[in-house]
């Protein structure tokens, strides 16, 4: 009975060694990994474990449960064997950092490892920006860094923004690089007498960091005015006035309050200068009037800057002529020519160029109709010697009275006699009808009717026929006095073609357009059947598709 009792215990005790499950051990050996922003990284989760038992594995972070699929798709599972468990993180930021924990569980026991994660990444902003001193032209400004985000600050970079600028600005410091132990620097070459705000960016071997918050606005002092004002110059006016004009200085550039100009000025030949203060700096003019001043005469003038700190420079002399008179003379030889129904040309004899110093700038013609009043009337102006122009846009048919003034900067002379012309007839406004067309041995046939004018139209004395291969060409034009015309074209291609008759009036109403297509196959040279057969299709095919005009 006793050793029936021990030899069931000993087949226990062997029993449960062949079933005893293998412990579940992670072969990943702890570590720390360093990783730049922007990159991404497998965290592995290896393991040795039975293969009869199933595993599960779990991370976190900072002891935070992940849920992958969440947190703005960072975490993505990437184990593809049944023993591991590794995770990928994408795009690594600097939140990233920290400890990650995997955990794997098996129903028979449990174990973990942990991975630390370094993230280095351009700096943090730095802090506490300080306008410690500032001059008319310079500011010294202190600071303390932001984080290095694990990699050493190697430099600093000031930007600047002002009212005027368009946005933030990099600003010239002293010292001209200013390395990443260095919390001061000044800044130079900054403008008189303008409100400053300044930051400051720090940078090492990842990149360039976010900027620190503005520094508060800071004024630079005041100082004499160094920018005159830009394009000085003037001219016309009325009689016994010397008109002067300039481009205002800016704002920014005026370095102090209390700006305004200095204008002065002086005749040609003179030694001595008059001068007048024009207090606004917004103005952009001055006018001198004496009735000593000659008509179109020379004078040397400058215009300088000042505030309330004082005289600044003048700018460089210019020549400017006092206002002139107009032209005293009208012009003569007033000869005019109707070209079409809706065109007159005019000419006329020039004026001297410079005579008693009322120069001649050009020639201003007024035309009206004769059931229009002369107050009225149209304008059109020539410039320099042009002794001729054409007047269009005109009625058909209708009398025109015109009349020639020569002019300049200070108005119209006196009026030329005037003349009378009368427009032609307006064009044809019937157009072409029963256009016909065939082809034949690369050519396209074309006949219409002739058409009659109206009583009070232009005669027909020709006709224009416009084709194109497609509608956004420029058309070739074809003239004839007959009412057909053989184009020779290859009949390969499509053509649009329209037709138009014309006279001394201008051009008339044009035909529908005509879409002739392309003929396939060749044709046979003088082989009747197949003329008539085309004469024929294309009598019948008057079906031609009506377009829009040409």
């Amino acid at each position: 009975m006793g050793k029936t009792a021990d030899w069931t215990d000993v087949q226990k005790t062997v029993i449960d060694f062949l079933h005893k499950e293998e412990p579940t051990i992670i072969t990943t050996q702890p570590t720390t990994l360093d990783i730049t922003v922007g990159e991404s990284v497998v965290l592995p989760c290896q393991v040795s474990h039975d293969p009869s038992l199933e595993l599960k594995f779990t991370w976190f972070f900072n002891e935070q449960l992940i849920h992958f699929g969440s947190n703005g798709g960072f975490f993505e599972k990437v184990g593809g064997q049944h023993s591991a468990g590794d995770i990928m993180i994408r795009n690594i930021q600097l939140g990233h950092a920290g400890k990650y924990t995997c955990a794997v569980q098996t129903k028979v026991d449990s174990i973990s490892i942990a991975v630390d994660l370094v993230v280095r990444g351009p700096p943090g902003p730095p802090t506490s920006i300080q306008v410690e001193e500032i001059t008319d032209t310079t500011a010294s400004l202190s600071w303390r860094p932001g984080p290095d985000n694990h990699s050493p600050i190697t430099a600093y970079t000031i930007q600047a923004r002002t009212p005027f600028s368009l946005g933030w600005q990099a600003v010239t410091t002293v010292p001209e690089v200013v390395g990443g132990h260095q919390l001061t620097a000044t800044v130079i070459d900054l403008s008189p007498w303008v409100e400053y705000e300044f930051r400051v960016l720090a940078s090492n071997r990842v990149g360039n960091g976010e900027p620190s918050k503005p520094s508060k606005q800071a004024r630079t002092k005041s100082t004499t005015p160094k920018v005159t004002p830009a394009n000085v110059s003037g001219g016309g006016g009325s009689r016994s006035e010397l008109v002067i004009t300039w481009e205002p200085v800016p704002e920014e550039l005026q370095n102090g309050p209390g700006f305004g100009y200095v204008v002065a000025f002086r005749p040609h030949g003179a030694t001595g200068w008059m001068q007048a203060a024009v207090p606004s700096p917004e103005t952009s003019r001055y006018v001198f009037k004496n009735e000593s001043i000659q008509p179109f005469s020379p004078f040397h003038v400058k215009v300088g800057v000042y505030n309330n700190e004082g005289e600044g420079p003048f700018g460089p002399v210019a020549t400017i002529y006092s206002a002139e008179e107009e032209p005293s003379r009208a012009p003569t030889r007033i000869r005019g020519k109707s070209l079409s129904a809706s065109e007159i040309e005019v000419s006329w004899k020039a004026l001297p160029w410079n005579a008693s110093k009322r120069r001649v700038l050009g020639y201003e013609l007024r035309y009206w109709s004769r059931s229009e009043k002369e107050e009225t009337a149209s304008v059109q102006r020539t410039t320099g010697n042009q002794t001729s122009t054409v007047i269009s846009g005109l009625r058909g048919s209708t009398a025109y009275y015109i009349s020639v003034r020569a002019y300049n900067t200070a108005g119209t002379g006196p009026a030329s006699t005037t003349v009378n012309m009368t427009t032609k007839k307006p064009p044809p406004s019937q157009p072409p009808v029963k256009v016909k067309w065939n082809t034949s041995n690369s050519k396209i046939i074309l006949n219409w009717e002739h058409v009659k004018a109206l009583e009070n139209e232009s005669e027909v004395t020709g006709y224009k026929v416009l084709y194109k291969q497609n509608r956004h060409s420029r058309p070739s034009v074809m003239e004839t006095n007959t009412t057909s015309v053989e184009l020779a074209l290859p009949t390969d291609e499509d053509y649009i073609i329209q037709i138009k008759p014309f006279g001394e009036g201008g051009d008339g109403s044009s035909s529908k357009q005509i879409t002739i297509p392309k003929i396939a196959g060749p044709n046979a040279v003088g082989s009747a059947s197949k003329v008539s057969t085309l004469s024929a299709l294309s009598t019948i095919a008057l079906s031609f598709t009506a377009r829009t005009s040409l």
